[in-house]
């Protein structure tokens, strides 16, 4: 006769302490749950994961942080969120700890998870081949599953004594935009024909705290030698200080995106999407003077944005710290928005990076390889 008894609910403990690793994360569990459906989630995310069903602690909007001396002001709150994890899930005894990017916080949490003898899995791995090799060192104690989105992590970690799964980039299945081009328009009362610039300010605070007047400025520096309309691509939870005249998106970002004749993206996973979505981009990133020079000392990767990672030379134009700037800014931007031989070469090497970044179905795979290894051990 058939059991009666239900399979033992196996839990999962998962952090995402970023806007991008929340996405990652809501997509990493719904393809985790298609696949063994008696599965619970518990950690730290944002709403996307807890539209999943996630059972949160610590919600991304308070994680955010970025910048050495913008941590160092929070270290009490961090060292609180790392005791508090550490209680949860010596509580809950998870079948798996699955840690995704975040590596200030989720590195630390591995090694500290060590003598409790709970596997962990580290999805989307930090960026070692750019600073902090000697992290390295926490992968080979304390993490026994590793699986990168980039081809050429694969190697580098194999190298250094990490086996690595390569399962393709989470771009290559990028939404779509929720509007047409035409929908979109008539939403902000724009006119048929004219062009739109997209400004991307990041998502955290902290980051428009620093580029957001310079943007806006530069933003204003352009439209006096272009018609065009500004289009303000807004994450949730931050707030900005001016907008006079710009027309505000805050549900449909890859549209602001993909409808938009070029961007002034802040250096992070949007530099990505818009190459993948082929919107001529202009990548900035700034942080305070201590952080800067910090992260210039420390930083060996030859650049700041992931078109130029990829691609291993410059496709945008970077901006980092002081070159910050309207000047800097206008003249990067005003050739994208014609037909010029800066835009042709941009789009032809978006095409080459999105083929790099593999085939489809990388949140399949990568369940399917947690979801392996947790079964087999």
């Amino acid at each position: 006769m058939p059991s009666d008894r239900k399979p033992k609910r196996k839990t999962y403990f998962i952090v995402a302490g970023e806007a991008s690793g929340d996405l990652h994360g809501a997509r990493l569990i719904a393809a985790m749950k298609k696949r063994s459906p008696n599965i619970h989630f518990v950690g730290h995310g944002g709403d996307k994961m807890l539209k999943e069903g996630l059972e949160i602690l610590y919600h991304t909007d308070q994680l955010g942080i970025m910048g050495f001396s913008e941590i160092i002001k929070h270290i009490p709150f961090f060292i609180k969120a790392l005791s508090v994890t550490m209680e949860n899930i010596a509580l809950i005894k998870p079948e798996r700890i699955i840690l995704i990017d975040y590596p200030g916080f989720n590195l630390r949490l591995a090694k500290k998870c060590k003598h409790l003898s709970i596997p962990v899995s580290y999805f989307i791995l930090p960026q070692l081949w750019a600073w902090k090799e000697n992290r390295i060192k926490v992968f080979h104690k304390a993490i026994d599953q590793s699986l990168c989105i980039f081809p050429f992590e694969q190697s580098w970690f194999e190298k250094r004594g990490v086996f690595a799964n390569y399962v393709g980039h989470p771009f290559t299945e990028i939404s779509s935009p929720r509007l047409s081009k035409p929908e979109f328009y008539q939403k902000h009362g724009i006119r048929e024909k004219k062009k739109i610039l997209t400004l991307i300010p990041g998502s955290r605070q902290q980051e428009i705290d620093k580029m957001w007047t310079i943007y806006y400025n530069a933003a204003i520096k352009i439209q006096e030698s272009y018609d065009i309309e500004i289009v303000v691509a807004k994450s949730s939870g931050i707030t900005l200080p001016k907008t006079d005249g710009f027309r505000i998106e805050k549900k449909d970002i890859y549209g602001a995106m993909v409808h938009a004749t070029a961007a002034i993206t802040t250096s992070g996973t949007a530099s990505l999407e818009c190459a993948v979505l082929d919107t001529p981009q202009v990548v900035c990133y700034k942080l305070s003077k201590v952080s800067g020079l910090i992260a210039k000392h420390m930083n060996r990767a030859p650049f700041i944005s992931m078109p130029n990672l990829i691609a291993e030379k410059q496709v945008v134009r970077e901006f980092v710290q002081n070159d910050v700037n309207v000047t800097n800014i206008t003249k990067a931007v005003l050739p994208l928005l014609s037909d010029s031989v800066e835009r042709k070469k941009m789009l032809q090497d978006f095409e080459q990076i999105r083929r790099s970044l593999g085939l489809p179905g990388v949140y399949e795979r990568a369940a399917k390889s947690i979801i392996n290894k947790s079964n087999n051990g």
